[in-house]
């Protein structure tokens, strides 16, 4: 068994209990996980609420993890058991349901396909905070064909998202200028992320921006109204559903290692940062706390969870499956709450 976060009904975070559950298998070609840190997103609170994914219960809520891969199905290649890994578990694309076991749990199971190897410069909470907000930043830019040397007006810099999109639009996809929106008490920290130029909304209303942009890239579902800053043809992209404007353009997500692979070199060399919401890290018994500050829509940056298992309490052995010979993990003592 291991220690979970799980709920049994969809509603408000109150219905969240921290229990045992078993211990997932991984299967051929999936990677089973020691989870170390893991972080929070808006989706995990809207299919909490309501069956937007259906799901069989128990739910364990969770896309983003970083961890340690402690078992691994016999078709995987790319890892061995040791390595430290982080990705977004849930592929929103792929066929049938999501996984009803996501990474609030001591172990997950993940395809070997969806995660990288955890940069070495991360600690496991900041690679924690990144994978499904920076994959859903590169989908954006994606969407719109962004090329380098244009401008960007960024809806939102200082959320999840937000922050990566500043980062991404100025040292990986080369965007000439980059202005961004955020409320008064963060303006210097989304400076401090490379814009520009900031605009405290509080003060500027969008209508009142004199400059148009090339792309308007809205992370917080105001397209309605701040489609007045973009070019006439410039793309809009909205990461909300459904967008607000009649223009803009939704941005799904595409969930790859392949993808935070390519980020590797941005991360190492510190062009890229994740961005921690300073109320965390959270520990692992004050998750519905965590999702209370994620559900105000006033993080900035993640909100992530930390610390897990102790490392040192691990037993691995094999056994025979019906398919495959895979090693399964075990544990004489498996938390230390």
């Amino acid at each position: 068994m291991q220690k979970a976060w799980y709920y049994e009904e969809y509603g408000p975070k109150e219905v969240l209990k921290l229990g045992n559950l078993p211990l997932p298998t991984p299967q051929h070609n999936q990677l089973l996980v020691q989870v170390r840190a893991a972080a929070l997103n808006p989706i995990d609170s809207k299919r909490r609420q309501r069956p937007i994914f259906p799901s069989d219960f128990p739910v364990v809520p969770g896309c983003d993890m970083a961890g340690v891969v402690v078992a691994k199905g016999r078709s995987v290649t790319k890892f061995n058991i040791g390595d430290e890994v982080y990705g977004n578990i849930q592929d929103f694309n792929a066929e049938g349901r999501l996984k009803q076991l996501g990474t609030l749990a001591e172990f997950t199971a993940v395809e070997e396909s969806l995660v990288a190897k955890k940069p070495e410069s991360l600690s496991f909470e900041e690679a924690a905070s990144l994978p499904l907000a920076v994959q859903t930043a590169i989908q954006g830019f994606e969407t719109a064909g962004f090329k380098a040397g244009q401008t960007i007006f960024v809806v939102g810099g200082a959320g999840g998202v937000g922050t990566l999109v500043i980062q991404l639009a100025k040292h990986f996809y080369g965007a000439s200028h980059v202005v961004a929106t955020t409320s008064t008490p963060k303006v210097e920290f989304v400076k401090g992320l490379g814009a520009d130029e900031v605009i405290d909304y509080r003060k500027i209303k969008y209508k009142d921006v004199q400059e148009k942009y090339d792309f308007l890239y809205d992370t917080i579902g105001d397209c309605k109204s701040s489609s007045v800053v973009a070019k006439d043809e410039a793309p809009i992209v909205d990461i909300t559903w459904p967008p607000s404007h009649p223009r803009a353009v939704y941005s799904s997500l595409t969930v790859s290692g392949e993808n935070l692979e390519k980020l590797r070199p941005y991360i190492e060399n510190g062009k890229l940062k994740p961005q921690i919401d300073p109320t965390g890290p959270y520990k692992f018994t004050d998750v519905i706390e965590a999702f209370r500050h994620l559900e105000t829509g006033r993080a900035r940056g993640k909100v992530v969870i930390s610390v897990f298992s102790s490392p040192n309490l691990l037993h691995l052995v094999s056994f025979e499956s019906k398919n495959n010979l895979v090693p399964e993990v075990f544990s004489q003592k498996m938390s230390v709450y």
